[in-house]
């Protein structure tokens, strides 16, 4: 069996619009049962909201990425190229001397704040290459599975990490590469070797996450060479995942620059995507009273999370969470606001509210010029709005400024 036959058992690649329907999570949701249901059902259920996946251009970029390396790993198996490597690595194992022959294939980071949904964007892709399943050839003498996820230990340990990817083999094949390396008390250097053959028959790409640890220890570079010689010894695509802290650690060498060449996001634009997103979201809702979502109310989201979907999420499940417990049971920006002052106090110093305020206007089309009178006209429009919004706080004995919240952003400072 060749390479080819290999790569022709990935999935087919996905683009655009059914891409996105695939890659997007939305929970079953039904509105009269939620209203029947008890507190305790209705609690139980509101954790469905850390199921909603909804794809952004981010979400696109990282599965062709990932599909693309995984492809040019698969495009080396079971080659001749690859059977001369593996028994050069044999060769080359007593000696603790390696030679990569293989080349090729690639490592690439990809680098974002921490929240935005990095690894739940890979989750996914990495579920629509294969859905967890091993690939194997037709005389069953070679297994490979697609994707290795492992974390980068926290002090940046090589042999950690080593015995690490030859855990997780381990666990979906059934062998006993671990256990051997720990009975055969392998060194760093003899386990570069084994992971190196294991790599060439078992695995298609290796993913290390959280690899911001490597900036922050005196093994980083080591770590990061290590992974460039299994790249060279076993022609495995590798892909580094990791917050902006890392990339200072990247940028100090031009061995590490080039190995490090991805992609990098930072924390969403107050734009379509995120106001689409917390539409989604608020049609969730499993307190008895359901509101409308208003742009005020998104407003105060994009503000009170900077941009950082986790946040947003966090805001809207606890914020549900205190109304049923609570027993106000309505979704608005009163409780909005008691989950941020009594369940995000630690987040208050990464987020600075006037800075995505800021940021907030900046992302806004200018307007275009109306005429003074359109502008009259619309300035009326907008004061018996107002008036409205007033007169009806009055007749519920509500106070205003939470009645305002509703509809436009109201900072309140100390004085």
């Amino acid at each position: 069996m060749n390479s080819a036959s290999l790569v022709a058992r990935l999935p087919p690649m996905l683009t655009q619009s059914e891409l996105i329907t695939a890659m997007q999570v939305l929970p079953d949701y039904n509105r009269e049962a939620v209203y029947r249901a008890s507190v305790a059902e209705r609690l139980v259920a509101l954790s469905d909201l850390y199921q909603i996946y909804v794809p952004s251009q981010m979400s696109l970029e990282i599965y062709s990425k990932l599909y693309l390396a995984l492809m040019r790993s698969m495009q080396k198996k079971d080659t001749k190229l690859a059977v001369k490597q593996y028994y050069q690595n044999l060769k080359l194992m007593r000696q603790q001397e390696y030679r990569g022959i293989m080349g090729g294939s690639d490592s690439f980071t990809i680098i974002g704040t921490s929240g935005i949904g990095k690894s739940s964007a890979i989750e996914r892709a990495i579920n629509l290459m294969n859905g967890g399943e091993i690939i194997t050839n037709d005389a069953g003498t070679m297994k490979v599975i697609p994707c290795v996820i492992v974390q980068c230990p926290f002090d940046s340990s090589v042999k950690g990490l080593l015995l690490e990817i030859l855990r997780k083999v381990d666990d979906v094949l059934g062998s006993k590469y671990y256990h051997n390396a720990l009975r055969a008390r392998a060194t760093t250097d003899m386990l570069i070797g084994s992971v190196s053959q294991v790599a060439i028959s078992h695995i298609g790409m290796l993913v290390v996450d959280e690899i911001q640890n490597v900036a922050n220890s005196k093994n980083g570079k080591s770590l990061i060479g290590s992974l460039t010689q299994l790249i060279n010894n076993s022609g495995i695509s590798i892909c580094m995942v990791g917050t902006p802290e890392s990339t200072k650690f990247f940028e100090s060498a031009m061995q590490l620059a080039r190995r490090s060449v991805g992609l990098q996001y930072s924390a969403l634009d107050y734009n379509e995507y995120f106001q689409t997103f917390c539409q989604v979201l608020f049609q969730y809702q499993y307190t008895r009273q359901s509101v409308e979502l208003t742009e005020g109310i998104v407003q105060w989201l994009y503000e009170h999370s900077a941009g950082v979907t986790a946040v947003a999420v966090a805001l809207i499940h606890d914020a549900q969470e205190i109304a049923i417990l609570n027993k106000t049971e309505i979704l608005d920006i009163q409780a909005l606001n008691e989950a941020y002052q009594q369940r995000m106090t630690l987040l208050h110093g990464y987020i600075n509210v006037g800075e995505a305020q800021s940021k907030q206007t900046r992302s806004h089309k200018k307007q275009p010029k109306v005429e003074e009178n359109e502008h009259e006209s619309a300035g009326a429009e907008d004061a018996k709005t107002l008036s409205h919004i007033v007169q009806d706080a009055k007749a519920s004995q509500m106070d205003i400024v939470q009645a305002l919240k509703g509809y436009v952003v109201v900072e309140e400072v100390e004085i």
